[in-house]
């Protein structure tokens, strides 16, 4: 058993990039694989450290973020359980690219370098799972670049608990709850702004029902969108 709740082999079926590996394959990869747990705003990779691995989220959720020379961090994305991170270094050679740190307590799988190479060889197929990944993210950082470019912080903003909602959010007749918010500070390093800046932008969305604050949790309402956001000032 890795936690005493579930053993490699079932860690690995719940990840994307294993798809359409047998429960004997996936065995044979768990015996390559080694598990750590890491508590709450503790670094897994920083950008100091050597490419020598592929890191797995098996449970919990991540942050990949880089800090300014002013000391203000960038929050590139998050990265919930299935997730994997460390591969472009292991393929070009280069330096890590960004700073890894859990946002809650993280079960994180680690695949060695010539392990995961050893893998990839053996099963020829997860080098598409991994180049699917890599376009995918790079699509998205694309449309972040975008939106840094043509939105004005209220519409990054919404454009922000939209992607949380499509994501993550539970339909329910009033619209979409997000279970888990992240911290103002959070959604401000992700899209290049002050907390006090977003503080403002979903007090103005609230009051025009845009969405609905209840508890910890936060209902997004179908009229919210970007365009209507951009009128809300």
């Amino acid at each position: 058993m890795v936690d005493g709740k579930r053993t490699s082999v079932e860690l690995l079926h719940d990840v994307p990039l294993f798809g359409g590996l047998s429960d004997d394959d996936l065995q044979r990869i768990s015996l390559l694989v080694t598990a750590k747990h890491y508590p709450k705003d503790s670094v897994v990779v920083s950008v100091t450290d050597p490419a020598d691995a592929l890191y797995v989220v098996a449970e919990g959720e991540v942050k990949v973020s880089l800090w300014s020379d002013t000391g203000r961090e960038i929050i590139l994305s998050t990265l919930s359980e299935g997730s994997f991170f460390g591969e472009m270094s292991l393929i070009d050679g280069e330096p890590r690219s960004a700073n890894i740190t859990c946002i809650q307590d993280s079960l994180i799988l680690r695949l060695g370098r010539r392990e995961f190479l050893q893998v990839l060889r053996n099963y020829p197929g997860l080098s598409i799972n991994v180049m699917t990944e890599m376009c995918v993210r790079l699509r998205r950082a694309d449309e972040s670049i975008g939106n840094l470019a043509l939105l004005d912080v209220y519409g990054r903003v919404a454009r922000f608990l939209i992607e949380r909602a499509e994501e993550e959010g539970e339909d329910v007749p009033e619209g979409v709850i997000i279970r888990k918010m992240p911290t103002q500070q959070h959604v401000a390093s992700r899209i290049g702004t002050s907390r006090e800046t977003v503080s403002r932008a979903l007090s103005e969305f609230q009051r025009r029902g845009f969405i609905e604050q209840r508890g910890k949790a936060l209902l997004v309402r179908e009229e919210l969108d970007v365009k209507s956001v951009s009128r809300a000032r």
